[in-house]
């Protein structure tokens, strides 16, 4: 097998991971060096025999629900067992677009560690939502081990996610760039829309996940959140997604999925039957005919 970019998804968020596939693609001169695989959450049985089993995400405790919008978040760790723990591999959500050429990535000196990704709000807190991974030196990954261990309390969820249970050293950095929080901009490579509630292709639809519930003694907002999911369930109340504060990225993503139109990368018709589930706002077909075809930042 090739060298790889995963893009995990599942059915809510699988017109992101199509656009996604296809800005790869659009924006590589090396694509004969690599695949790419959609990895579907749906695909893998052992989601479904956790429905609705608590686990502890960030201390409290939470249902697992498949048909969270960001239910294929164990599949960040699924690529070494794809690949028999060898080779390389970039793995990405599907809120993430390429601006750039992601060979970049791919092939880049990784100094030996096992693998990289960009920091979060401090240099020990890291982002799994974008890594490269040397597959060889990650044979300890067994995702549905792992994904047990969360509803016997062995693991809190956020630890998994922010690589707390990986050796430090193992661990090295790139640049933001390469998983760009919601910032547009000429050196930007992998643009990620990871604000949820502005997603642009989500824009004005109910919202379909459970907000974060960070607690603490100064953390009012969270322990409100938590009050709320207990009271009135896991969506009620929760509002609606709004539009994304950056024109230039909306048009971006609306550009992307015009030019996936045009090629027949995507139907008409698949667009209007998840316009239909909820998945894709209900005048993504209008804005797309608005919009130019994607170009880099403005």
């Amino acid at each position: 097998m090739k060298d790889c970019v995963f893009i995990q998804c599942n059915n809510r968020q699988m017109i992101g991971a199509l656009v996604s596939e296809y800005s790869i693609r659009r924006n590589s001169v090396h694509n004969d060096k690599f695949d790419i695989v959609i990895l579907r959450q749906e695909d893998y049985d052992f989601f479904k025999q956790h429905e609705g089993r608590e686990y502890l995400r960030g201390g409290i405790t939470r249902r697992w629900l498949n048909d969270d919008l960001q239910s294929f978040t164990p599949l960040r760790f699924m690529p070494p067992e794809i690949m028999g723990y060898s080779g390389r591999a970039v793995v990405i959500d599907p809120d993430v677009f390429a601006v750039g050429d992601i060979y970049d990535l791919l092939s880049r000196d990784m100094d030996g560690k096992a693998l990289m990704c960009r920091t979060r709000s401090g240099p020990k807190e890291f982002a799994s939502s974008v890594m490269l991974l040397d597959c060889a030196k990650l044979k300890h990954w067994h995702v549905e081990t792992r994904f047990e261990e969360l509803f016997a309390f062995k693991t809190d969820y956020m630890d998994w996610m922010s690589l707390k249970l990986e050796p430090r050293e193992s661990i090295g950095v790139f640049e933001d760039t390469w998983n760009d929080f919601d910032r547009l901009k000429q050196d930007t490579k992998l643009l990620h829309n990871t604000k949820r509630w502005t997603q642009p292709w989500k824009t004005g639809l109910p919202v379909d996940f459970v907000p974060a519930e960070k607690i603490g003694r100064f953390r009012p907002l969270g322990w409100f959140r938590v009050a709320r999911r207990r009271l009135f369930g896991e969506y009620r109340l929760v509002g609606r997604y709004r539009r994304h504060w950056d024109p230039n990225q909306e048009r971006f993503f609306f550009g992307l999925l015009r030019e996936c139109l045009d090629k027949g990368v995507i139907s008409e018709s698949v667009i209007r039957e998840e316009m239909r589930q909820n998945h894709v706002r209900h005048d993504a077909l209008e804005v797309v005919e608005r919009m130019p075809r994607a170009s880099a930042a403005a």
